[in-house]
């Protein structure tokens, strides 16, 4: 029998410490409680269930055996593994009966009268309370599986609501150009090319990230964080705007190269309300607040416009730009001031691969005074927008 006072205190310190319901708790230690009996006084096929009673601190154990025919099992020689059978449905394997956890029906029916395939039929089992070393060892590693498995589904609930959103974090450590971090009951991750290319962590640092993703399909939960994608600048905003989180000011488009440039197109829901300058905020404290949060990385912030002419040159921001014209199959051409072509092309073509990339639209930048002289860097196709990312991003992220 067990001491109530020392188990209830133990099942409290480890709910809190596991933030876990003491009534998963106690499910784990019924199960561990199980194994142990199965391991010493049962058999290899038995199903062993035990209840705790938490006012008396009795233990009762009872073996289930389940209702079966020759249609839900292979009447053959018992063995564990399951074979395959030319009734059974498209492959599936039946397996073989074990008459240590299998009750034909017409035995089911003589104890119980009103049972059926599939029902559990109950058999108690004698009190015990001497477990031997390997079987307390058995139970030890039971209830500790079923804690972590319960530890996992809680974090696991906690962080499905959470995908798509931004959350803040300690740096913990730097392994083969992956970020770990310690999000307090949980341990996310943020792999090498989702960090922002030439930002240094440290250890103990507190960053913001965008969970990128929750899989459920590993060992640990795997929560998968991002800097670098075009998302986590779209919730900064959200954060920083009050017009954009209450669906005044909208994010039509955004395109970023991470650790240098983001362009976002934005459009007011509301007359007389200027997007740019919600999103800038006064004094640029807003779009200020954002670019800390990126390293200084560039945010053009343009009106996004339905008029395809127009939004095309806004896109080129901060280039002037004096004429589009709108050609077939979604090209445009784009004329802008002498002084201005290097601007509206950008370095190494970035300008203008990135206004591409925002409107979907290939774009052709020549000068005003030269129309017909077609400019280096300075045609781009919605295909050919992306190539130079990665050439800019080989590096992983660094720790300090």
């Amino acid at each position: 029998m067990f001491n109530l006072k020392d188990l209830s205190r133990a099942v409290k310190q480890v709910a809190d410490e596991k933030g876990l319901s003491a009534e998963v708790i106690m499910e784990a230690i019924e199960a561990s409680l199980a194994a142990a009996y199965k391991r010493e006084y049962g058999e290899k096929g038995d199903v062993v269930r035990a209840k705790l009673d938490s006012k008396t601190g009795e233990v009762k154990f009872w073996k289930i055996k389940t209702v079966v025919d020759e249609s839900t099992v292979h009447m053959g020689e018992e063995e564990e593994e399951a074979i395959p059978r030319e009734s059974d449905r498209e492959g599936e394997k039946l397996p073989r009966y074990n008459s240590d956890r299998h009750l034909l029906l017409g035995e089911a029916k003589a104890i119980k009268p009103e049972a059926k395939l599939g029902d559990e039929i109950v058999f108690d089992l004698e009190s015990k309370e001497d477990f031997g070393r390997i079987a307390a060892q058995i139970a030890k590693q039971t209830i500790l599986q079923r804690l972590r498995e319960s530890e996992r589904d809680s974090i696991l609930n906690e962080w499905r609501d959470k995908e798509g959103q931004v959350t803040s974090g300690l740096v913990q450590r730097f392994e083969r150009g992956h970020v770990y971090i310690d999000l307090g009951r949980a341990i996310g991750v943020m792999f090498a090319n989702e960090s922002i290319p030439g930002e240094h962590y440290r250890p103990g640092e507190r960053l913001r990230f965008y969970v990128l993703a929750v899989q459920e399909d590993t060992r640990l939960p795997g929560i998968i964080l991002s800097r670098s994608h075009p998302k986590f600048v779209t919730k900064l905003f959200e954060m920083e705007v009050p017009e954009i989180a209450d669906g005044t000011v909208e994010i039509k488009a955004i395109t970023r190269e991470p650790g240098s440039r983001t362009k976002i197109a934005v459009a007011s829901n509301s007359e007389g309300v200027d997007p740019i300058g919600a999103c800038v905020g006064q004094r640029g404290t807003r779009v200020m607040a954002v670019n800390n949060e990126l390293g200084q990385e560039k945010i053009d912030i343009v009106a996004w416009a339905e008029d395809p002419q127009k939004f095309i040159a806004n896109s080129l921001s901060p280039a002037k730009v004096e004429a589009v014209e709108v050609l077939e199959r979604h090209e445009a051409r784009v004329y802008v001031p002498e002084d201005q072509l290097s601007l509206a092309i950008g370095r190494g073509g970035q300008n203008v691969r990135m206004a591409v990339k925002l409107t979907g639209w290939k774009i052709d930048v020549r000068s005003n005074t030269r129309p017909e002289e077609v400019q280096e860097g300075g045609v781009v196709a919605p295909e050919e927008a992306p190539a130079k990312i990665a050439e800019e991003s080989e590096e992983g992220p660094s720790m300090d």
